[in-house]
């Protein structure tokens, strides 16, 4: 039974509270009678009047303290709940539908999402009402069954790599069953899309509908573009919550193939953008190692951008008949070609032969007027593939006979007979300039120099398709560059040299930037879906609704025309596409994406997923009831003169008072310490015991961040973040390590603390003890770090120490280790001795040492600012000096590492099965 924000558990106990006034008159008995005593002086008070009259019952203000001590027993174990978890509306019978998104946008906060849908089941579950679950992401005919068998499915659910269509949402409301009426509860991603409004109605008509929205915001990352030699990296989202900023990573592989992040980026929105952009310049050689880019801590699909071939390092070969000449290389073509692209691209040089079959991205020729009909063959294969072949007229070309009567498969036009010379000693005019460049144009954009002039050129035929190919031209209406589209790739013909013979443009930097925004339009990613048409791609990798990438080699091929621009599904996955030595990458959001939040009804309430904390009264009311009674026995014991006071009965009502004053008063529990603790139990948790200096205690907590990562990328252990303990008011036993970084003036703990220290000591727990002050001492009490080590450790229940033996398990727990270094490097490391007995036994390689794991370590080596890093991963601290540093600070991450596993795993790597591993790893 619910009354408004309180429920009760069993309501039938609240009839009792029926029986209170019966107990009215019960509860006025006098208190305990007084003792019967015969006195002969009483016969002279027989017969005289007493004006004032006493009553003989129980005082009102008694009778309903206990009156209200009983009515708070009785609504106690009626289980009150204050503010219970029920998502359901009034309705108690009927079905349940619950309607999921289920697309990349709701893996924000897709954990939130499961224990909302576990909340709706568990509270159908309640009143034996039917469930089914409808994911829009991939429509089917909802199947309502009992909660008890939907909720195993719950768990194992996890968002799509898409959102839903129009036509999905359509097929799922043909879906809907014809003749039933349900209760539908909505938990929407909270985007706007085409269908909601439709299914809406038609779910209305089956019966009430709650909606469910998060209050996380979305954002998301459109598909990354490389433009003028930068990388554009957008961002954006549904509503504008104001100014913010997010970090993005860029995430690929260093030289050696080890996946790292290998730039950093901010982008910032403004207040009432939702859109926002930032420019990120790397060099050629690091874009060609980039994988994809990630918004940091965000969760999903959406905050992903994979990379293709639009940002990696372009081969680019280089083909002429005239070679460079010592002296004489400013009269070379190739000379001002490598110059322009040798900063963004690999240059090859050689003949066609040569380099076709390393298969670069453009091919380059400086006057080349003809190749054989075997090497025109394999060109134009190569051209159809996504290849450039980019022609440079010259005198050779302007003399020959190409392309003159009809138009040549590897020239963009016809070209005229001879060539045009203007502004030289011995034609008419001045030399001609360059005009606007067109929107069409690759060149869109680029500003032109006043100093550029052309002074000769080949001129292309009129042909009715002219127009269609010409992408710059002179200020007199002639052809500068043409190009014609062949299959996947294309064929442009610049009519001057590509020396200063014929313009200065190769003089300019315009030069530089035409050849770069060429080389760059060799990726698939400026196609389109015609010019894609009639090829397929095989997915490689596919991108899950959370953000992860898994194989797609047993996925079906996908038609190049669907690939650039049909909707996500099933079918056509997020993720990176192969097509022979192309690389495409589909991303969930287009370049002209918008996200919009979607706008519901008027009159729809729409609630959050975040319920009001529910709260147990039960016990607190029989707690009162205790409290209540323990204050009647003292008011009746003080009524009936038994309890020793000062004054009149009249100060029994004010002591009560003061006692119910000092109860409400009392400090209570404190939730947040018990969440916390609950927190550290969720995950293996290392923890750090504060010693009031801040510098130290961030250096420690920073440390024991840095080794949980290193934990979580090399082990198995996928450790938590790591917590400060407080030893005066926080639970040990759920850290199973606990780092304590000694200062000289740290407080020593409380009586209370240590017995709980020693509790966790003998419990399995291990306490690291660092004095940091190994540069200057060793072990000991030589240093005011090693004498406050013996002051705090005295009250401890330490077992005798000595320093780590060779053979010691923490040499070989998870790696082969000899010294264990931390900032500092010194061997004096101490540790649980060993038993008298652990004596060397011939034919075993090590000793059968303490078969517990020592409950403390201790040392000087500051092994938390080894360990510390950023969020970022970078250290915090020097270690060392070059090389040698580093390898200390690898042997440190190691010992840490060898640490935990210790205490987790106990000492098994003791057992003589692992043995002949052992042996062989050293050498023996």
């Amino acid at each position: 039974m619910s009354t408004g924000p309180i429920f009760f558990a069993a309501p039938w106990l609240l009839v009792a509270l029926v029986a209170l006034p019966l107990l009215w008159l019960v509860l006025r008995a006098i208190p305990p009678a007084p003792i019967r005593r015969l006195f002969p002086g009483v016969a002279l008070l027989l017969g005289l009047q007493d004006d004032d009259s006493v009553t003989d019952r129980t005082p009102w203000w008694l009778l309903l303290l206990r009156l209200l001590a009983l009515a708070a027993l009785i609504i106690g174990l009626a289980s009150p709940v204050l503010n219970p978890n029920n998502r359901l509306t009034d309705s108690k019978t009927g079905p349940v539908l619950i309607v999921l998104d289920g697309g990349w946008p709701s893996a924000r906060d897709w954990s939130d999402r499961l224990e909302m849908t576990n909340r709706m089941v568990g509270d159908a579950a309640k009143d034996a009402r039917p469930v089914a679950i409808l994911n829009l992401s991939r429509p089917e005919a909802p199947v309502f069954q009992s909660a008890a068998d939907l909720r195993q499915q719950v768990e194992g659910m996890q968002p799509l790599g898409w959102t839903p269509t129009q036509k999905d949402i359509a097929a799922t409301i043909a879906t809907l069953p014809k003749e039933q009426s349900f209760e539908t509860l909505w938990i929407s991603d909270g985007l706007a899309r085409d269908g909601r409004e439709a299914l809406l109605t038609a779910l209305e008509t089956y019966g009430p509908v709650s909606i469910f929205e998060s209050g996380t915001p979305m954002i998301a990352m459109a598909p990354v573009r490389f433009e003028n030699g930068e990388v554009l990296i957008d961002l954006r989202r549904e509503k504008a919550h104001g100014p913010q900023e997010f970090e993005v990573e860029a995430h690929g592989r260093d030289p050696n193939g080890t996946k790292r992040i290998l730039a950093n980026l901010s982008v910032s929105f403004n207040a009432d953008e939702k859109s926002a952009s930032a420019i990120l310049d790397l060099p050629s050689e690091l874009r060609g190692r980039l994988d994809y880019f990630q918004i940091k801590g965000q969760k999903g699909a959406g905050s992903i951008a994979l990379t293709d071939d639009s940002l990696r390092r372009r081969e680019v070969a280089l083909v002429s008949e005239i070679e460079n000449r010592e002296g004489l290389e400013l009269l070379s073509p190739l000379h001002y070609l490598e110059r322009a692209l040798r900063p963004s691209s690999d240059l090859i040089r050689g003949s066609i032969s040569e380099v076709l079959p390393a298969n670069p991205d453009a091919i380059v020729f400086a006057d080349v007027a003809s190749v054989s009909p075997n090497e025109e063959a394999t060109l134009l294969e190569w051209v159809s593939n996504g290849g450039l072949l980019l022609r440079f007229a010259g005198p050779k070309l302007a003399a020959s006979d190409i392309s003159r009567r009809e138009e040549e498969p590897l020239m963009p036009t016809r070209l005229r007979q001879g060539g045009r010379s203007v502004g030289g000693t011995m034609s008419w005019g001045a030399p001609k300039s360059l005009s606007p460049f067109p929107e069409n144009s690759p060149f869109a954009g680029l500003s032109i120099p006043d100093d550029v002039k052309i002074t000769a050129q080949v001129m292309a035929q009129p042909d009715p398709t002219l127009a269609d190919r010409v992408i710059a031209q002179l200020d007199d209406g002639t052809p500068l560059v043409t190009r014609k589209k062949l299959g996947q790739g294309q064929i442009v013909l610049f009519h001057v040299t590509a020396n200063a013979e014929w313009s200065s443009l190769p003089l300019s930097g315009l030069f530089v930037e035409m050849l770069q925004r060429l080389a760059s339009s060799t990726s698939v990613q400026s196609q389109t879906a015609q010019e894609l048409a009639g090829t397929v791609w095989q997915p490689a990798s596919v991108l899950t609704g959370m953000g992860s990438l898994e194989s797609g080699k047993d996925l079906p091929g996908v038609p190049g025309d669907k690939l650039a621009s049909a909707p996500l599904g099933p079918t056509l996955q997020a993720g990176l596409y192969d097509s022979g030595s192309q690389t495409f990458a589909r991303n969930v959001l287009h370049a002209d994406t918008v996200l919009e939040a979607v706008t519901w009804p008027e009159g729809k309430i729409v609630a959050g997923f975040t319920p009001a904390q529910e709260t147990p009264l039960g016990g607190w009311l029989i707690s009162l009831t205790l409290i209540l009674l323990m204050i009647d026995i003292l008011a009746a014991l003080a009524l009936t003169g038994r309890l020793p006071m000062r004054g009149s009965r009249r100060s029994v009502a004010p002591l009560l008072f003061a006692a119910l004053i000092l109860f409400a008063a009392a400090p209570h529990p404190s939730l947040a310490d018990d969440q916390r603790i609950i927190d550290a139990t969720a995950e293996v948790t290392l923890g750090h015991i504060l010693t009031g200096n801040s510098a130290v205690d961030g250096t420690a907590q920073a440390g024991l961040f840095g080794l949980s990562e290193t934990l979580f990328f090399r082990t198995s252990v996928e450790p938590a973040a790591p917590m400060a303990v407080n030893l005066e008011i926080d639970e040990l036993s759920v850290f199973p390590l606990l780092y304590w970084p000694i200062t000289p003036d740290q407080p020593r703990p409380s009586d209370k603390a240590y017995a709980k220290l020693n509790r966790y000591l003998h419990s399995g727990g291990m306490i690291l003890f660092d004095t940091r002050d190994a540069d200057i001492a060793s072990f000991g009490a030589a240093s005011p770090n090693g004498r406050k080590l013996q002051q705090l450790a005295a009250p401890l229940d330490i077992p005798p120490l000595e320093p780590v033996a060779s053979d010691h398990v923490l040499t070989r727990t998870f790696y082969l280790l000899q010294d264990f270094p931390g900032r500092y490097n010194s061997r004096d490391v101490w540790a649980e001795a060993a038993p008298v007995d652990a004596e060397k036994i011939v034919g075993m390689p090590f000793r059968n040492l303490n078969d517990n794991v020592s409950p403390v370590i201790i040392g000087g080596n500051d092994w938390a600012a080894a360990w510390a890093m950023d969020q970022r991963g970078q250290p915090l601290f020097s270690v060392g000096r070059g090389l040698s540093g580093e390898r200390q600070r690898e042997m440190a991450y190691r010992f840490g590492v060898n640490l935990v596993m210790h205490v987790l795993t106990g000492n098994y790597k003791s057992d003589q099965v692992h043995v002949p591993a052992l042996l062989e790893r050293l050498g023996q």
